[in-house]
């Protein structure tokens, strides 16, 4: 009789498991690939580029005058005083600092641009993707950029990428260039 009660005991648990498990529906979708895809991705990327750029117009500027005074004290230095050779030495010293520290400055001032501009999309990527979880009575949607999933059964999951597409406005059909080398390949 203990036995029938353990057995039948299981058997539900079994069946209620099942029936638990069933109400469960799931989701992915490659999170990076649609923020790239997203029109705003490419507004922000010319900026971020346009900034870099100046940047690194600045800095050539800055190298430029250094090499300059570097390249005149090696000419001259043998005729200059000790005094004029200390000054002149002072001088390169400091405005190699003042390159060291603008490129220092120079990349996290980038790396601020960076998250001001992006930070804004993949929240509206992240919040449409809550809207489709909600609408479509997702359980998960796991975002398959992190290397947190290494599996997905997709014959259990459904890939949400075409709905997010739609939702952000993202002709369905875009996808994200091949690089070069890849193509190469």
């Amino acid at each position: 009789m203990k036995n029938i009660t353990r057995v039948l005991g299981v058997a539900l648990m079994l069946v209620s498991a099942q029936s638990f498990a069933q109400n469960f529906k799931f989701g992915h979708v490659n999170l990076q690939e649609l923020v790239a895809l997203m029109p705003e991705m490419d507004s922000a990327n010319v900026k971020l580029e346009k900034y870099a750029k100046e940047l690194d117009e600045t800095m050539g500027g800055m190298q430029s005058e250094l090499q300059t005074k570097f390249a005149d004290y090696q000419q001259k230095s043998s005729t200059w005083t000790a005094a004029i050779l200390e000054a002149k030495q002072r001088e390169l010293n400091e405005m190699q600092q003042r390159l060291s520290q603008f490129q220092e400055n120079a990349n996290q001032e980038y790396m601020t641009m960076r998250n001001s501009l992006y930070a804004p999309i993949v929240k509206k990527a992240s919040d449409a993707l809550e809207k489709i979880g909600k609408d479509n009575g997702f359980t998960y949607i796991f975002d398959l950029s992190s290397a947190s999933i290494p599996y997905v059964n997709e014959s259990v999951s459904v890939d949400v990428m075409p709905m997010a597409k739609k939702a952000l406005d993202i002709p369905a059909d875009k996808k994200l260039p091949v690089p070069q080398q890849a193509q190469a390949n």
